[in-house]
């Protein structure tokens, strides 16, 4: 088969079937790329281990189509296989789970389709993804961090006003970053303090902000943001220096630069929403409301953040215990 048809094929399958963000779509592309790969006839592997001492094949080997793919050679053993060299190329346990739970999409896609016999990546295991919480800040810290960004957008700039709003809102509302920067000024309903936003899987929710957030986003929307737009901007709530949407990697690097300037824990714009979410715990929010505040799907991955609790634990068991 050919390898790019048959990549753009299974592209359609996750982004319209499937419903996968850009970015899930463009990592399983990417991990099944790298399986389609591996996947060498012996003929061509022999041709490979006979070449000259430059690297060029014998003159009588024909040059191999590498646009092509046979996916006969895929079996359960190459899926392990494959997956052993991920492993022992040093890839972190995360990475080693979503690249087996990509080969296993594409297998099952590819059986249901007609490409391959059999579902081989059924029985394909891997290794549990990594539930350490990441660095977040203290309540004080992050504090800090506000107030820091609150601080450099009192000399009216757009690029602060715009920061403060931002990291602002990635706090109060634990919404991720691609949901942050693919909001619209239509998506924020100021006088109810909620900002509607598209998370995984297409999913819509809506989520609350507070008073601080919302006298940052005012400022943002009332000063900085027309300062910045041009007559070809996106409706975009938050836009870049010259007038288009701001990306991920522009608020990536804003956060990291504002963390150094606070003197707190350098961490990426995710370790906000995790802050938020272990905050809210801490306060004695419920794990059901946190889950739909930060729009997880499953409330295991909530339950990941119950264990930097233990002191709201151990205060309620005091309370509580007649033996404590």
């Amino acid at each position: 088969m050919d390898r790019d048809a048959l990549l753009d094929e299974f592209r359609r399958f996750l982004a319209v079937q499937r419903g996968l963000s850009e970015h899930t779509v463009r990592a399983y592309l990417a991990d099944v790329a790298n399986l389609l790969g591996t996947l060498v006839p012996d003929d061509v592997a022999g041709a490979e281990d006979e070449a000259g001492a430059d690297g060029s094949p014998p003159a009588d080997t024909p040059e191999p189509d590498r646009a092509q793919v046979d996916l006969v050679l895929l079996d359960l053993t190459a899926l392990r296989s494959w997956l052993a060299g991920q492993a022992a190329a040093g890839r972190s346990r995360s990475t080693l789970a979503r690249r087996a739970a990509a080969a296993r999409t594409f297998t099952t896609w590819a059986h249901r389709r007609g490409h391959l016999g059999a579902d081989v990546g059924l029985r394909l295991l891997s290794p549990r993804p990594d539930s350490r919480v990441p660095t977040i800040l203290a309540v004080g810290e992050a504090a800090d961090l506000l107030a820091t960004a609150g601080e450099l957008a009192e000399d009216g700039d757009p690029a602060h006003l715009r920061d403060w709003a931002a990291l602002e809102l990635l706090y109060a509302a634990g919404v991720r970053v691609s949901e942050l920067v693919g909001a619209d000024v239509a998506d924020v309903d100021r006088r109810e303090r909620t900002l509607r936003v598209l998370g995984k899987g297409a999913k819509e929710r809506v989520v609350p902000f507070g008073v601080p957030a919302a006298r940052a986003l005012d400022a943002w929307l009332d000063r900085g943001r027309p300062a910045l737009a041009t007559d070809t901007s996106p409706p975009a709530l938050f836009l870049g220096a010259r007038g288009g949407r701001l990306g991920v990697r522009a608020v990536r690097e804003r956060v990291h630069a504002l963390t150094a300037l606070a003197g707190v824990h350098d961490l990426a714009p995710h370790g906000l929403r995790h802050s938020a979410a272990t905050h809210l715990l801490d306060g004695g929010s419920d794990l059901r409301t946190v889950q739909e505040v930060l729009g997880h799907t499953s409330l295991a991955t909530t339950q990941r953040y119950t264990h930097v609790s233990a002191e709201r634990l151990r205060a309620a068991y005091a309370q509580a215990h007649p033996r404590a």
